[in-house]
């Protein structure tokens, strides 16, 4: 039996890194989105964010680019899509409503509803997007009412568990496949598309619709709480005058809490985690479920404070007032390793900085044009060195690798005040103790 044909509809993050990943696999996939530009980077083997390892697995792959394997086009015409595929991924993104905590759905129901009367034929609809309990549910009866295969055309959910700056290896070597599905056809199409990752061992959890819609909500449940735990633990170093880093190795340790995701900072953000754990606890209201998630309200309200307290760390640092005061901002992505600005601490921080009257140069090794888009009034610099100069005050709100060799002398050379605020505590304190720098960091009053 000749393999699958693959489609997939909406090209961001998960969508671009999705159909590389399946036409490296060996499958023939053809890309919808309904942004030109988008297309017209991709078709030239170019992503349209940075994510490392993307473009040299687009280059290998998609149709025109000299070398290539031909496996990969993108499409705008919904009929095209709906005649070449048998596996369709639906991976547009679902934000969060504007105003409220609930998850926009509208990305994820156009999609299905454009869909959905294009299949003529036995397919596979498969909802890769982070949705609210119930909706595969919803979206099954959709599918099965606008499609001429009526029964045939059936739907299944799957998961995205990327991590942005590893998502080509996530989605390659994943470390779980989740599927919900409700027919051993589906269950078995689903094997086949992923049968590389399932031949190297990954396990396959096969599950009903509301456990797979449940499964990427609690994990980044829990991952935001286990960071809040850690800030607020560092909330109470720094009332006791301990250190949370010198905490977080000894509990660390204990192999039943682990160290990964117990570094104390400036918080969460991105595009999933503070909107994934909003739209749970709106979720889990509908449902009559509330009063079972009421702690991630604390977990988000940690995180926030957090931001504030950076900017209070700031103004104390500099004498009282920031009215005036040149402040150095290293980083403005969410997290090192991508260019994504999106609910970024560090982002966030500068602007509350300029709007309370510094001058705020910030710098970052991948995310200037899209900090620039979304915060214009900042002041922006092409390197660390040039967004140090004559600074009263250098904040590290990002950890890139870069910042952390950075060499805390020269840049010495350059300020007005040798003053830096660690606020992902990843600098090391001697180093720049040495080099005349006062240093102080989020939970380390004393470090």
């Amino acid at each position: 039996m000749a393999s699958p044909k693959i489609t997939v509809i909406g090209l961001g993050y998960l969508g671009a890194t999705h159909a590389a990943a399946m036409a490296e696999l060996g499958f023939e996939v053809l890309g919808l989105d309904v942004v030109p530009e988008k297309i017209r980077m991709l078709e030239q083997g170019r992503a349209p964010m940075y994510e490392p390892g993307l473009d040299e697995l687009l280059g290998a792959h998609v149709a025109g680019v000299e070398g290539s394997s031909g496996r990969l086009r993108f499409t705008d015409s919904w009929e095209e899509i709906g005649e070449f595929g048998d596996v369709h991924f639906v991976c547009v993104n679902t934000p969060q409503k504007h105003g409220e905590y609930a998850c926009d759905m509208s990305y994820v129901d156009s999609a299905m509803d454009s869909l959905a009367p294009r299949l003529t034929r036995p397919a596979l609809v498969v909802g890769k997007s982070t949705v609210p309990v119930g909706s595969a549910e919803r979206l099954a009866v959709r599918i099965a009412e606008l499609a001429p295969a009526g029964e045939d055309a059936e739907l299944a959910w799957n998961p995205e568990f990327l991590r942005e700056g590893f998502a080509v290896q996530d989605t390659l070597h994943p470390d779980r496949l989740v599927a919900g599905v409700r027919s051993e056809r589906a269950e078995r199409l689903l094997r086949e598309v992923y049968a590389r990752p399932l031949a190297e061992g990954t396990p396959f959890v096969v599950t009903d619709f509301p456990t797979s819609e449940l499964v990427k909500t609690s994990a980044n449940s829990f991952l935001a709480t286990k960071i809040s735990f850690i800030n607020a633990m560092a909330e109470v170093c720094e009332a006791a005058g301990g250190d949370v880093v010198k905490l977080a190795e000894a509990i660390g340790y204990d192999d039943r809490i682990g160290r990964k995701f117990l570094r104390a900072g400036i918080g969460f953000g991105g595009g999933c985690l503070p909107k994934d754990i909003r739209a749970f606890m709106a979720r889990a209201g509908e449902l009559g479920a509330s009063e079972a998630l009421t702690f991630l309200r604390e977990v988000d309200s940690i995180n926030m404070r957090r931001r504030a307290q950076m900017v209070e760390l700031t103004r104390d640092a500099v004498g009282g007032t920031l009215l005036g005061k040149r402040v150095a901002v290293l980083g403005a992505t969410f997290k090192p390793d991508s260019d994504d600005v999106r609910d970024s601490p560090a982002l966030n921080v500068a602007g509350q900085l300029h709007l309370q009257g510094a001058q705020v140069t910030v710098y970052d090794p991948k995310g200037m044009a899209n900090a620039r888009a979304i915060f214009p009034t900042l002041g922006y610099a092409d390197s660390a060195l040039e967004a140090v100069r004559g600074a009263d005050i250098v904040l590290h709100l990002t950890e890139w690798r870069e910042f952390k060799e950075l060499d805390p002398a020269a840049l010495g050379e350059a300020v007005t005040r040798r003053h830096v605020l660690d606020g992902r505590n990843t600098l090391d304190p001697e180093v720049w103790r040495k080099a005349g720098w006062t240093f102080r960091a989020l939970g380390r009053p004393t470090a």
